[in-house]
């Protein structure tokens, strides 16, 4: 009796260790129990950037088979964009998406993209994003300070919001008009006459209410998604420059991933940066009718004025690119790939 107890208590044993070497052996995916939670912010709210955050978030859920739950936090709730950057690169924020200028004091490169008078217009913006080349180039910057680019895509074209009307370039001499911190859009401002003042998001419709700041340089869907119409109703299309959008996983969560996660976070951006181009587009095309519904005005610039404010941008991109050897390299892949892609 005594041999036969021995030798079903080793048969559990051996059945016990078959059975943990099996569950070893699964993918990491099958194995997970519970969920590991992504964050993900953004400044905006109700945007292309809001969109993207949830086009990325149900793929990498779908795909992951719900080892990853995503937890989206648009407006700030992570805190303003210089918190959201350091949460990305210590890890307690997994994916940030925003304007790259917000990332220039992490590294300078992430300015080029706001160089003026680069792209025809928004389709080719986005086409120049995507190229294999750029792409892969620009959202590989941030990878020594802890940042893996995920995706790319455009937001819409520049527009200058104030609170008192602008019909003319003439009209932003001596106004202060909050930029998003890259010397790049500091020196738009500038060669108009005005003061450009680097701003987080979160602080800027206060700063116009309060009337510390005249004006925003930024994108009409932004600015009606955060109901800037009721302080500063008035907008001057200018369409000088394009803002785009960067998508950035934290290197440190990322790479504690098993490998097929990895890749899934990974082509979850990229996909996510494609399909949300359709929607934002047609998002753009609202926001006009919106702003004006709300008893904003639009402007845009005479055709006389548009053609002095080219010969004012163009130089820009070029000369603040200089000033950093890195930074002109990739500023000329960028206007490489602008002559080459149709």
């Amino acid at each position: 009796m005594k041999n036969d107890s021995t030798n079903a208590t080793r048969r559990s044993i051996v059945r016990g260790m078959a059975a943990v070497t099996g569950a070893l052996a699964m993918p990491n995916i099958a194995r997970a129990q519970t969920p590991m939670i992504m964050k993900v912010g953004t400044p905006t709210l109700n945007d292309d950037q809001h969109e993207w955050m949830k086009i990325f978030a149900s793929i990498v859920e779908t795909n992951s088979k719900g080892a990853i739950k995503a937890e989206l936090y648009p407006a700030s709730q992570l805190g303003l964009a210089p918190r959201m950057i350091e949460g990305a690169q210590l890890g307690s924020v997994q994916v940030i998406v925003m304007p790259p200028e917000f990332l220039s004091g992490v590294d300078s490169r992430y300015e080029v993209l706001g160089a003026p008078g680069m792209f025809k217009d928004i389709g080719h913006a986005q086409r120049c994003l995507l190229s294999p080349e750029f792409n892969e180039a620009f959202l590989s910057i941030g990878s020594p300070k802890g940042l893996t680019g995920i995706g790319l895509f455009i937001n819409a074209q520049m527009i200058i919001n104030c609170r008192t009307k602008l019909e003319s370039l003439a009209d932003v001499s001596k106004k202060k008009i909050r930029v998003l911190g890259s010397a790049m859009q500091t020196e738009q401002i500038k060669r108009l006459g005005g003061t450009g003042v680097p701003m987080a998001l979160g602080e800027v419709l206060p700063a116009v209410q309060q009337g510390t700041i005249d004006g925003v340089l930024g994108s009409l869907p932004v600015m009606t998604a955060l109901r800037f119409y009721d302080a500063a109703k008035y907008i001057l299309e200018t369409e000088h420059a394009t803002i785009t959008v960067a998508s950035l996983a934290s290197k440190v969560w990322l790479e504690k991933l098993p490998k097929e996660l990895q890749t899934i976070v990974v082509e979850a951006g990229q996909k996510a940066s494609r399909d949300v181009y359709e929607w934002a587009i047609a998002f753009n095309d609202r926001q006009r009718k919106v702003w004006t519904d709300n008893g904003g005005e639009i402007v845009k610039l005479s055709a006389a004025d548009h053609e002095k404010l080219t010969a004012i941008m163009k130089p820009i991109g070029e000369e603040v690119a200089s000033r950093k050897p890195a930074e002109k390299t990739l500023f000329d892949l960028l206007k490489k790939t602008a002559d080459t892609v149709a």
